[in-house]
């Protein structure tokens, strides 16, 4: 199974600054730390021109993983600028107007803000697991304060 979380923005003034911010934001509250460093890496993926990996600064000791601090990396997804042919094949004007999107896996996201040390249990059906990690089986996320305790 793939869950993957999709973000894509076309505008007129639309740059690759945007796309770092749009990150920035939304990784410091989905991760509930009010300061995120990230790090782009140059990479390719077919529907964007340039394309980049967002690494997030984190630190790694005492057994868990914290973010925004440390001196350590870890890897959270591509993104980049969307194609201009992208754009045109869409019936956009790629002369006038340009895009940025990333896709970061649920699943990988969810693990991170969790601890969870294992991807699988997500799938087992086991509700000892939302348990766990504080949920009831029908929590619903609400816009200002999400899942979290």
């Amino acid at each position: 199974m793939f869950h993957q979380l999709e973000a894509l923005v076309i505008d007129e003034d639309t740059n690759l600054g945007h796309l770092k911010w749009v990150v920035e934001q939304f990784c410091s509250a989905f991760f509930e730390v009010p300061k995120i460093e990230l790090r782009a890496r140059p990479s390719f993926f077919p529907f964007t021109e340039p394309s980049v990996e967002w690494d997030m600064r984190c630190d790694r000791s005492g057994g868990q993983i914290k973010f925004g601090t440390g001196n350590d990396w870890l890897e959270l997804g591509g993104s980049g600028m969307v194609h201009p042919r992208v754009l045109d094949m869409c019936g956009i004007d790629s002369e006038r107007y340009q895009g940025f999107a990333f896709g970061f896996g649920l699943d990988r996201m969810a693990m991170l803000k969790y601890g969870a040390p294992d991807l699988r249990p997500f799938f087992e059906s086991d509700i000892r697991l939302l348990r766990h990690f504080g949920f009831a089986a029908l929590d619903l996320p609400t816009l200002d304060g999400g899942l979290s305790r």
